[in-house]
């Protein structure tokens, strides 16, 4: 996760005594500029989308827990509707280094003091060193102390810790463990004040990688433990541990509350310890790795050292020969202390390790184990629908399967007050249980997402068209999504390719979006960094081709029209493709490296930048040539747009201090530009409605105006500005991207780096004069249920609430029912008619009202069948299903198949048919392929047959047979098959509305809408 620009800053301080800074870190500022109140707010991805490296129970209040994020800032848990709350969202940009949380501390005697050792990078890139930041309420205001050193909180080794502890006797006294060989400091002070334990004998030598800057420096000091039986209240603790990132001796102890230090005699060596958890017995329990993490290590040992005894014992879950990872996570369970629990820190297939022991580490459990070859048992069920999404759209064969328990698990807790709570972060959310202790009892645990708050992305990349949905995104580590509600999360993130640098659409033709990333070459050998919808953002496929030789990356512009695209990639130069990504020409004229942006009216016309120069394209970016404008900035951030409904109009954001840097307009095609007087610096540019009584749109800006770094809007054009934000809400750097909404004056979407999208309106609507804020109509109910046993099937009354819209009607997927035919409407009712209900399929099915504005309402129906199925003939085979990818939308189709012989004779298979009925979605020719099977992939074949009548569920079948070679089936046995098939353009199908879909399972379950037929007859089923 790094920032893209920096600001040169220059911060020297050298004192060995560190006095703390006595004012508030967000005083009051004065504001030339006019400012207007608005209402900022996360749009909901709910899963946090980034790497929770440490999570703080307070020990002494129950439900006081923190978060801590590598580059986007703390959180505090908020019991009352199980969220959490930003704490660092005031952090403006001078000092973004703030936004990165190295270490955290609770204090277990005075519960409303919080610390933090806040800062990004200990190189280069953060100009800032770092500061222990301290509050008095819990993180709602706070002071500081600078340190004289940085502090790391994106740097290798972030889920080691914690390195700031307080003294759990008396809590003015605390120690912070430094980076970069800076070693062990201690205040006495409650934090104000910080001197250096010269005592201190170690302060680490471990260093990731030498020859890379990022991963170069020393790691230092891991973490710091306080035995408190060694102290008493008001009495400073007086044996104290700290672990050190040093494979030849990492462990110290302290007799005498720091004042002197020793290594721990018979410590292991080789291997670097992460934590150090010491339980009310008396042990002190250690995981290690033979790296410093998140995204290393692949060996380590898990060792339990009785601090009366003396005496070490490794305990680790797996024995060295047969171990493939790290340890990281580690945590004691307070209630019952010989319970612990241990994680890999990363065992990337077939998925995480989870351990538990409820006996000091003598025995242990995992959450799954190995079967028979390729199947797993589980001890968890795990729950991702508040953020579906983190199945991350991938589709994998046993044994891996999705979601994923997760990866660089280098934190995991268990709650002090309640050993059914456990949480634990991952690099992309936080996942938690509330039945842990039924693990003991050889029952299931119910793993769900504890994130809900937490938005941790780093945005590149923001698009609101003028139809569909109201912002889609490019992101960082998840790549993207289409946001088609704000406060609702997306079901699904964005794949082909797996990362997002840019993305832009057709002005004219919105539904037509090009995406640029860098695609995993290595996971999809075929793929290609630039993807293609024609939806609006909810689908993607790769482009057939791409520049060759690039790897990606870069800004992309697509023309007005949707006929050709221009891609400056990363690496390879500035690409045109007129046929939507079948082949690339070279543009010429252009210098590689260049930003490049479209024109909104004119589809000819393209325009880039580079080094301070312009250039426009009048062929649909065949050609570029250099325009006469001079005075652009050559450096630093670079953001330029072209406005819609006005050809040639182009606003550009940049530069450097030190250098030119502000706001510039061109009405010229960028043939000259006009810096304006009144912003003194600009990064972002975006384009909104215009304000009611105004044509032209408003602009919206992160700049500094008058003095205060801001983000604002202007209604006239640049002439004046107005500021949107305010000091509480600053969210360090955020000079990526921004953009107004066409459709909504005044509201603003901003992405960030960490701490997600924000969007905001002003304070009570519009402005006055302005068009008062629709009110979205709303149904009820929004959830209701079906069932297609024949006596049992009904109506469903859904009454509307209209606000003052009309009703238009109601859509599943592209399928817009039929009034008087699937639905009737009388009044403000809509009934949905049995005779359209019981054809749907099986599972979750989500109707959508339409209405005239605002946002259009979901019905969730659950369809259910109570009736058994009955196979044609009784006790001959048994036919169960689940699909393995469900979604709606999806480019492949994958029936996974077991089928039984229930019958006391054995079955030629060559006589055995299956069909799996569905809606082709189009005349292209399709492609079957098997992925596995018992009998072997290739003795089972697909062909494609056209229903002889289309039913509205079904208008054609997946014919699924087998060859001589694939034997019998005898009495009792049974075959898998796990079989995909897909277009040959990879277009894709809706198939939630499929006959042979089922929504619901994930696993064999009977499924009577998948036919089985011997020798031609039906034998299992029913056909549509």
């Amino acid at each position: 996760m790094l920032i893209g620009s920096y600001r040169p800053f220059l911060s020297l301080f050298t004192a060995f005594l560190i006095v703390a800074s006595t004012f508030a870190v967000t005083p009051d500022r004065a504001q030339a500029a006019t400012s207007q109140p608005y209402e900022w707010k996360n749009v909901v991805t709910n899963a946090g989308g980034g790497f929770i490296p440490g999570i703080v129970f307070n020990t002494s209040e129950p439900d006081l827990i923190y978060a801590r994020t590598d580059i986007g800032g703390a959180y505090r848990w908020n019991p009352a509707n199980e969220t959490w709350i930003p704490l660092l969202d005031f952090v403006g940009w001078d000092e973004w280094g703030k936004t990165g949380v190295d270490a955290l501390a609770t204090d277990p005697v005075d519960p409303d003091r919080l610390y933090i050792a806040a800062g990004t990078y200990t190189n280069s890139w953060d100009p800032n060193n770092g500061y222990i930041m301290r509050s008095t309420d819990r993180g709602n205001t706070w002071e500081e102390t600078e340190l004289p050193f940085k502090v790391g909180g994106n740097m290798p080794g972030r889920s080691m810790g914690e390195r700031l502890q307080i003294d759990p006797n008396d809590n003015s006294i605390l120690f912070f463990g430094a980076r970069s060989g800076n070693g062990l400091w201690k205040s006495a002070d409650y934090g104000v004040t910080w001197s250096k334990v010269v005592s201190f004998p170690n302060p680490g030598n471990y260093v990731q990688n030498p020859a890379n800057e990022y991963q170069g420096d020393i790691m230092g000091l891991a973490w710091i433990t306080f035995d408190p039986s060694t102290g008493s209240p008001g009495q400073a603790t007086q044996t104290i541990y700290v672990g050190v990132a040093d494979v030849a001796e990492s462990i110290y102890r302290s007799t005498d509350g720091g004042a002197t230090w020793a290594a721990v005699p018979g410590q292991p060596t080789g291997y670097l310890p992460h934590h150090g958890v010491l339980s009310s017995t008396g042990d002190l329990y250690i995981p290690y790795s033979n790296g410093i993490g998140p995204y290393d290590g692949t060996k380590g040992e898990v060792w339990k050292y009785n601090t009366k005894t003396g005496v070490w014992k490794n305990i680790s879950p797996v024995p060295d020969a047969d171990n493939y990872f790290g340890y990281g996570g580690l945590a004691v369970d307070a209630q019952q202390p010989n319970t612990l629990m241990v994680t890999s820190l990363n065992s990337w297939w077939p998925d995480a390790m989870i351990y538990r022991s409820v006996d000091g580490g003598e025995s242990w459990t995992s959450i799954w184990d190995w079967e028979s070859y390729p199947n797993r048992s589980f001890r968890y069920t795990q729950d991702i629908s508040a953020a579906p999404w983190l199945d991350f759209a991938t589709n994998p064969q046993i044994p891996e399967i999705t979601p994923k328990l997760g990866w660089m698990i280098g934190d995991l807790q268990i709650d002090p007050f309640d050993s059914d709570r456990m949480m634990y972060g991952t690099g992309a959310t936080i996942y938690g249980t509330n039945n842990l202790t039924d693990w003991d009892q050889d029952e299931q645990i119910h793993i769900k997402v504890m994130a809900q708050g937490i938005e941790e992305m780093a945005v590149l990349d923001l698009a609101s068209p003028p139809s569909g949905a109201p912002l889609v995104s490019a992101i960082g580590d998840v790549t993207g999504f289409r946001h088609d509600h704000l406060l609702q999360t997306p079901t699904k993130m964005f794949t082909r390719p797996t990362t997002s640098t840019s993305l832009d659409f057709a002005e004219q033709s919105p539904n037509f979006f090009v995406r640029v990333g860098n695609e995993d070459y290595e996971l999809h050998p075929n793929g290609k960094s630039v993807g293609f919808s024609y939806d609006g953002g909810s689908n993607w496929n790769w482009g057939n081709s791409e520049p060759p030789g690039t790897r990606g990356g870069g800004t992309v512009a697509v023309s007005a029209d949707a006929t050709s695209v221009v891609w400056s990639t990363g690496d390879v130069g500035v690409y045109v493709s007129k046929n939507a990504g079948n082949s690339w020409t070279k543009s010429t004229g252009v210098p590689s490296g260049a930003q490049v942006r479209s024109d909104r009216v004119n589809p000819n016309k393209f325009y880039a930048a580079s080094g301070g120069k312009f250039y426009v394209s009048t062929n649909g970016g065949s050609s570029f040539t250099q325009t006469a404008a001079t005075g652009l900035p050559s450096g630093g951030t670079l953001n330029f747009k072209a406005m819609p409904g006005l050809e040639g109009e182009i606003w550009l954001a940049g530069g450097q201090a030190n250098g030119l840097y502000g706001l510039w307009h061109s009405s010229n095609s960028g043939q000259s530009f006009t810096k304006l007087s009144n912003v003194a610096q600009a990064d972002t540019i975006g384009f909104g409605k215009a304000a009611p009584g105004a044509t032209y749109m408003a602009l919206y800006a992160t700049a500094k105006i008058d003095g205060v770094r801001g983000i604002y809007r202007s209604d006239d054009a640049g002439a004046s500005w107005v500021r949107i934000n305010d000091d509480q809400h600053q969210y360090g750097i955020p000079n990526a991207t921004i953009t107004g909404d066409p459709r909504v004056y005044g509201r603003v979407y901003l992405g960030t780096n960490g701490r997600g999208i924000l969007f905001a309106d002003p304070v009570g609507g519009t402005e006055p004069g302005g068009p008062e804020p629709v009110t979205s109509s709303t149904i009820s109910p929004t959830n209701a249920s079906f069932d297609l046993k024949a006596s049992a099937q009904a109506a469903i009354p859904v009454a509307l609430t209209l606000n003052g819209n009309t009703f238009t009607g109601v859509k599943h997927g592209s399928y817009t029912l039929a009034a008087g035919v699937d639905y009737t409407l009388s009044g403000t009712t809509v009934t949905l008619l049995p005779s359209y209900l019981s054809t749907l399929p099986l599972g979750t099915v989500n109707l959508t009202f339409q209405f005239s504005a605002g946002t259009h309402p979901v019905l969730q129906l659950s369809i259910i069948d109570t009736t058994t199925p009955e196979p044609g003939v009784e006790g001959e085979m048994k036919v169960e299903m689940y699909n393995g990818e469900r979604a709606s939308s999806t480019v492949s189709i994958n029936p996974r198949i077991k089928l039984t012989n229930t019958g006391d004779k054995a079955i030629s298979l060559a006589d055995v048919n299956l069909r799996y009925f569905y809606t082709a979605d189009g005349s292209q020719s399709q492609a079957f392929f098997c992925d596995w099977s018992h009998i072997g992939s290739a003795n089972v074949v697909g062909t494609f047959h056209a229903l002889a009548s289309a039913k509205p569920t079904a208008d054609t079948y997946l014919n699924i047979g087998f060859t001589a070679g694939a034997g019998m089936l005898n009495p009792g046995q049974s075959i898998e098959l796990q079989i995909r098939f897909s277009k040959s353009d990879w277009s894709s199908y809706s198939q939630s509305n499929d006959y042979s879909f089922n929504a619901t399972a994930s696993s064999y379950v009977e499924h009577s809408k998948l036919a089985g037929y011997i020798n031609g007859t039906l034998q299992w089923g029913m056909e549509p």
